[in-house]
């Protein structure tokens, strides 16, 4: 546990140190694409379900209004045109670094989940996910790096969601759950770093 939480610091802080300039011509594009706030900010469940709000660049317009899905696909008329090249290169996700450093995350783990779609798992999957920090990446980010593509294929996002992608998905994080290591999460973060480049 302790091993993690400084390979995590190490390599949080070396890339937020690294990635400084990039995060500061994201935000200038971003701020000038659209209006509103550089990060986007939204309530997440943490490790024994302690709710905590990640960072993520902002990659759809503000006032969008509340309810309805929380899931977003590739199409929808909210995401911005600089939103579409973040989204499809997952830096929207870099702030999450932030995150890996103010101890609510891992860079490695389940991804995640809001609220909403926690009450989806069944009982020992929740009790297995729940009881380690929350990811950057893992299994299933990889497996389902096109996500978003995948939504607009479906009449129905969300449900799509939640009956088809949800259940492969908390397969993967009790994958991860149960073979958890330092080794895994470099491996881990190198095949991630190579399903986005290539």
């Amino acid at each position: 546990m302790i091993a993690k939480r400084l390979f995590d610091l190490l390599f949080s802080l070396i890339g937020l140190i690294v990635l400084l300039p990039v995060f500061l011509i994201l935000a200038v594009l971003i701020k000038f694409d659209s209006r509103g706030p550089v990060f986007f900010r939204q309530e997440r469940m943490g490790r024994f379900g302690h709710p905590f709000r990640i960072h993520k660049f902002r990659t759809m317009t503000v006032n969008t209004g509340t309810g309805g899905p929380l899931i977003t696909a590739s199409g929808d008329s909210r995401i911005t045109r600089v939103g579409r090249s973040l989204r499809k290169y997952k830096l929207d996700e870099l702030p999450q670094l932030i995150d890996v450093v103010m101890g609510n995350m891992s860079l490695v783990g389940p991804r995640p989940e809001v609220a909403r779609y926690v009450t989806y798992y069944p009982d020992a999957a929740r009790e297995a996910v729940l009881s380690v920090q929350p990811g950057i990446t893992d299994f299933a980010s990889i497996e389902f790096k096109d996500e978003n593509d995948i939504l607009s294929l479906s009449e129905d996002p969300e449900q799509e969601y939640i009956k088809k992608i949800l259940p492969i998905k908390l397969a993967y994080y009790q994958k991860y759950v149960r073979e958890r290591s330092l080794w895994l999460d470099f491996m881990l973060i190198l095949r991630t770093i190579g399903s986005i480049v290539f």
